[in-house]
């Protein structure tokens, strides 16, 4: 087991405390408040994020219903896949629900998010429906890229993908972020990256242009721990992230409480905008092997992962501390849980059954508006297809 995991799940063991130590008046107040149970690390900071993290009761059961969609969706993508339903990468984000959910609850609707190649929940959290999600990765009509992207690659508004190339969406993300600037638009980009692409070059160089010329941008390491299946103390001379930037400024947070993920994100967006650069660390995990080939049981142990489900799963922990602060029910739960399974019940049988794209859809989308009976080479030079 990895430093950082062991550190934080031992953090968790005083989950009982802190949930303890909650706001008796959120019953009446409708909110719960708490101070995190493990500070942020500071990089090149004087001050960080607040360690009083709070929520209402509307936002509690949104969460709790957009971390629990996510994870069921991925669950069904998996059993897809293992069906033979779904074919090619297939990279499931379970266990990382709450990075995306904690993060998108702080931006603004016109911030930009460009991804690694783990990309489902972020593009449902972006906007994309269930079906958008499930329909793309079985290769439906009803994709959101119309069956054509598969799990790599899904896009909506504002969100650049699902990239298939390793660290490559970093200085991508960059260009997103001199963008908003050159347009005098107050957002942020938030450009994402696994530990494992925490070496790449192209990482750095996209750090050190984003500096020089205070770029609107966070740059956030999914630390899930494993890489494509290297611990990070294996295969990273420092494994502090957050400070490798230099002289970007950084912060580590726990990436499985939403709430702390929320304020760290408020804070960074903030600076971002302000100041330029930032690097955000968020502490995660995935149950998963790094894609449906790897049955990720070759460099850790089964009972490392039955821990970190029992004592720092993101969605068992936020529903503990909301229910037994008295915020909500545990049927207001339940009948959350009933509903995302009708729906993802639903959403998996038009994801089998929804219409594939004709033959003739796959010369278009190759060029942006072409003219009219604009056409494209097929095959052999013997076939040309109009393109819309």
């Amino acid at each position: 087991m990895n430093k950082s995991l062991k550190k934080f799940i031992f953090t968790s063991d005083r989950l009982g405390q802190a949930i303890r130590s909650l706001s008796l008046s959120s019953k009446s107040n409708n909110t719960i408040s708490y101070t995190i149970d493990k500070a942020y690390d500071l990089h090149r900071l004087e001050q960080g994020p607040s360690l009083e993290v709070s929520c209402n009761k509307d936002e509690a059961l949104d969460f709790y219903r957009k971390m629990q969609s996510i994870r069921r969706l991925e669950t069904a993508s998996g059993n897809l896949y293992k069906d033979k339903q779904i074919r090619g990468f297939c990279h499931l984000y379970s266990g990382q629900e709450a990075v995306c959910v904690g993060m998108k609850a702080a931006m603004d609707q016109n911030d930009s998010v460009i991804t690694a190649y783990r990309a489902h929940g972020w593009t449902y959290i972006m906007g994309v429906p269930l079906l958008g999600v499930l329909a793309e990765l079985t290769g439906r009509k009803s994709g959101c890229a119309k069956g054509k992207g598969g799990s790599m690659h899904m896009y909506t508004k504002n969100f650049y993908g699902g990239n298939g190339i390793v660290g490559a969406q970093i200085p991508l993300g960059a260009g997103i972020a001199l963008k908003h600037k050159y347009m005098n638009e107050p957002n942020v980009c938030v450009a994402l990256y696994g530990d494992g692409a925490a070496n790449q070059g192209q990482v750095f160089e996209a750090y050190n242009m984003a500096k020089l010329w205070n770029l609107p941008v966070i740059f956030v390491c999914e630390n899930n721990g494993y890489a494509m299946g290297t611990s990070v103390n294996r295969g990273s001379a420092s494994s502090d992230f957050y400070t490798r930037g230099d002289f970007v400024p950084g912060i580590r947070v726990d990436g499985m409480d939403v709430l702390g993920v929320r304020e760290a994100t408020r804070f960074a967006r903030d600076f971002a905008l302000t100041n330029g650069p930032i690097l955000l660390e968020m502490v995660t995990y995935r149950y998963s092997g790094h894609s449906m080939s790897d049955p990720g049981t070759s460099y850790r142990k089964r009972e490392e992962v039955q821990e970190v489900r029992q004592k720092r799963d993101p969605i068992t922990t936020f529903s503990k501390r909301i229910t037994e602060a008295g915020l909500v029910t545990s049927e207001q739960l339940k009948e959350i849980d009933n509903e995302v399974r009708a729906e993802m019940q639903e959403v998996e049988r038009r994801a089998l059954t929804d219409p594939e794209l004709d033959v003739q859809e796959l010369y278009n989308d190759v060029y942006y508006q072409p003219e009219p009976n604009f056409k494209v080479r097929g095959c052999d030079n013997f076939i040309y297809e109009v393109s819309k």
